[in-house]
């Protein structure tokens, strides 16, 4: 099978506007090229291909039978990439920014404050898409994502808005078996469930005063509902938000194991493509985000 590199995409588009006017001439005043910057390009076509296009005679140029052949895939390509591009600019100019943030901040933080965002930026409208899982701008369709974590996201800008108080939390089943911890350091030597980059423990005994802990073990979760889950199952304590386990402690079903506390740090980050910066719909709502840290959700 012979293995050929796709053609230049100039050359392609100098083939198919010579083949709609039948002209070199007519195709370069298009292109805005000269006559003969498109001969010299449908030559190289031709000669990559290894079959004539055209017929070449005194008064114009004409289609071979593969050049007719060849056209329609040819047109119907450029079709597609305008059609494409026609979608891509009008979703880019619309007023909607989706915005993909976990349930909990949706829930907490963001919704509550929808209205004195509209009431601020009257022209944008938000679309709210919830998951724990950080977002494939690429395939997702997100303009921006808020995720909680210490907001090292490789090739994305990464911006601290707001940090949550959190609690250290365990199943009854789980202290029954290790008793109330006397102090913080205490809990040094419970199993432990993680956050994915698992730096929230660590942290957090940091925040006690006690540095030397050694490396983190247990099971490890991108998805805070399913931490939730595996505290709950009783496979080690965990950090959790407060406002999101205050209703599990206050029946029963989780045992608060220290007071709440505040680690700055670990926060939630507005997450998004550098290239997405300067796009003013993406530019009015950072900047309001970020004019909100004063207030802690939990």
């Amino acid at each position: 099978m012979i293995d050929r590199k796709l053609p230049p995409l100039n050359a392609l588009r100098a083939f198919e506007a010579a083949a709609r006017h039948l002209s070199v001439k007519k195709a370069a005043d298009e292109l805005c090229v000269t006559p003969g910057a498109v001969s010299q390009m449908l030559k190289a076509l031709e000669r990559d291909l290894g079959v004539m296009l055209f017929r070449r005679a005194n008064r114009g140029i004409f289609l071979t039978a593969v050049g007719q052949d060849y056209l329609p895939a040819v047109r119907n390509a450029f079709r597609q990439i305008a059609e494409a591009t026609r979608r891509i600019a009008i979703a880019a100019d619309t007023g909607i920014l989706t915005v993909s943030t976990t349930p909990f901040f949706a829930g907490a933080w963001l919704v509550p404050r929808l209205q004195a965002f509209h009431d601020a930026n009257p022209d944008i409208d938000l679309q709210v898409v919830t998951s724990d899982a950080l977002t494939d701008f690429s395939r997702d369709g997100a303009d921006v994502a808020i995720r909680h974590g210490l907001g090292r996201y490789p090739g994305l800008a990464s911006e601290r808005v707001v940090a949550v108080e959190i609690v250290p939390v365990a199943a009854p089943t789980l202290v029954a078996k290790f008793g109330a911890p006397a102090d913080a350091a205490a809990l040094a030597g419970w199993p432990q469930v993680h956050d994915a980059e698992r730096k929230g423990w660590h942290l957090w005994f940091q925040a006690q005063g006690i540095d030397d802990i050694g490396p983190p073990r247990g099971a490890a979760f991108d998805d805070s509902g399913l931490l939730l889950k595996a505290i709950l199952a009783g496979q080690g304590a965990g950090l959790l938000p407060a406002a999101m386990v205050a209703r599990d402690i206050a029946e029963g079903r989780l045992v608060k194991l220290a007071e709440v506390g505040l680690i700055e740090a670990f926060a939630y980050y507005l997450v998004y493509p550098e290239i997405n910066r300067e796009r003013p719909k993406v530019a009015a709502f950072r900047e309001w985000i970020l004019a909100q840290d004063d207030v802690r959700p939990g």
